[in-house]
């Protein structure tokens, strides 16, 4: 038998059930695998519990540490070590036989970008957009930033769009993760919406630099100029169709395309109608209260399961899925 490889995965999930077991799958030479979850309504748990993995159960307070922050940090974890895994994605063969290696030489870095292909009509995304995030990392040198969101509306309690700040150098992995979301489109969009109206409040609201906190060099610097260019959707359908060759990918590749338009367009056009309008985020038209001094970023790990919060009329529960996409 192969010994474990020495990381701890964790997946954060809320109502998964579609995704949650083909994401465990693939999983089963990693030390520990641990499922974060928040009051799954689905049997998510359950489904968790029976393929292996340990469950624990996420309380958001309302305020950070929010749950990748809050997981990081939690004792259950028994590696330093981290594989953050959303549940709709899949660690691919190829990924685990190269993080074996990675483990058994030791890293030479603090964290690792990971490739992520996305899977459109049932057909793996070769062309397009990559996408790439921090998701491997060791967690005694890591830590995801205070981003000035808890006044919006539909905020929620995952860290948002943005990568962890690391103590240390930032390496490539090459083998890549699957996003094969299990869900149907109208998912999708819901999940999308929510996003963007989050997004939308923090580039209004001047929030937007907290996104780029744990950004460098390159990156951090294309990120900057992709947020002031005009005509930013129209730029993003071109980015993905013919710079990345998207129209290879025949009709899934427009499709894809055209969600990276539509989806920065959702954003410019919510952060220009809270401009025109006057408001700081949809919770001022909503009816939904805006957070007091009392709900500003705690950074301190939480103890117990601060139940009362969810009954407080100024705080919102927000956790319709795990991660953003």
């Amino acid at each position: 038998m192969e010994p474990a490889i020495p990381i701890s995965v964790i997946i954060m999930t809320r109502n998964e059930a579609a995704n949650i077991a083909n994401c465990l799958i693939p999983l089963a030479r990693f030390a520990q695998v641990l499922v974060v979850d928040s009051h799954s309504e689905d049997g998510t748990s359950a489904i968790a519990a029976t393929r292996g993995a340990e469950v624990l159960s996420f309380h958001w307070n309302g305020r950070y540490p929010k749950k990748k922050q809050w997981s990081l940090s939690h004792p259950a974890i028994r590696q330093d070590w981290v594989l953050f895994v959303d549940a709709d994605e899949r660690v691919t063969p190829e990924l685990v036989v190269e993080l074996a290696a990675l483990m058994r030489t030791g890293p030479q870095a603090a964290a690792y970008f990971i490739d992520s292909r996305p899977q459109w009509l049932g057909r793996v995304l070769r062309h397009g957009t990559p996408y790439r995030k921090i998701a491997l990392l060791n967690r005694r040198h890591a830590r995801f930033p205070v981003c000035p969101d808890l006044h919006v509306a539909r905020m929620w309690e995952v860290e948002g769009h943005y990568q962890p700040i690391i103590d240390g150098p930032v390496g490539r992995l090459s083998s890549v993760m699957i996003h094969a979301d299990a869900k149907p489109p109208a998912d999708w969009f819901d999940r999308h919406n929510r996003y963007s109206d989050w997004e939308a409040a923090l580039a209004h609201g001047g929030g937007a630099a907290a996104l780029l906190a744990g950004e460098r060099g390159v990156r951090r610097l294309a990120k900057r100029l992709l947020a002031a260019l005009p005509g930013r959707p129209l730029l993003a359908f071109l980015h993905a169709y013919l710079w990345h060759l998207g129209f290879l990918d025949g009709k899934a590749g427009l499709h894809h395309a055209m969600s990276r338009a539509f989806y920065y367009w959702s954003i410019d056009l919510k952060r220009d109608w809270l401009a025109v309008t006057g408001t700081t985020s949809q919770s001022d038209i909503s009816g939904a209260l805006v957070s007091d001094a009392a709900d500003q970023p705690a950074l301190a790990l939480s103890s117990g399961s601060p139940a009362s919060v969810f009954t407080s009329s100024n705080v919102r529960r927000r956790t319709d899925s795990s991660g953003i996409r």
